[in-house]
């Protein structure tokens, strides 16, 4: 689904955005600027995340930063070419999502919940320790490095 909307982003001439600017990018055009850890908390996501993601969209030109409300701080603020792209972004937002409502309706279960149960499941057990479980269970070689 990223891909085809990777896809129709650079079919629209917005070729330098990806799936991942657009929260951020429609966030801090409806609440002004924020600092990366307000960002991060608004989306929820980890600072460490937020902080690559405004890194790649300082790269593209859709953001830059200015001195926060302390020394410590910097506030990211969107560059003129992020707003003039911000109505195709926000329509694309609610037309993914009532692209996401019509899948749905096709399918005898919620993809919504399929997202939520697999969120919970992971966050009980991580799929790095589901995979290490499964190679522990193999006849493996005692060091495959020497």
């Amino acid at each position: 689904m990223d891909d085809d909307i990777a896809r129709l982003y650079a079919e629209r001439g917005a070729a330098n955005i990806r799936p991942r600017f657009t929260k951020p990018l429609i966030r801090l055009s409806r609440r002004g600027p924020m600092t990366i850890r307000e960002l991060a908390e608004a989306l929820e996501l980890t600072h460490s995340a937020m902080s690559q993601t405004v890194a790649a969209l300082r790269k593209e030109g859709f953001v830059t930063t200015e001195p926060g409300p302390d020394a410590r701080t910097r506030a990211v603020v969107l560059t003129e070419r992020a707003e003039r792209i911000i109505p195709f972004l926000e329509a694309e937002w609610l037309a993914t999502e009532a692209a996401v409502a019509e899948l749905e309706s096709e399918v005898p279960y919620s993809l919504s919940q399929v997202v939520a149960d697999l969120t919970s499941a992971l966050e009980r057990k991580p799929f790095r320790e589901r995979i290490e479980d499964r190679i522990s269970d193999m006849d493996l070689p005692v060091d495959p490095s020497t």
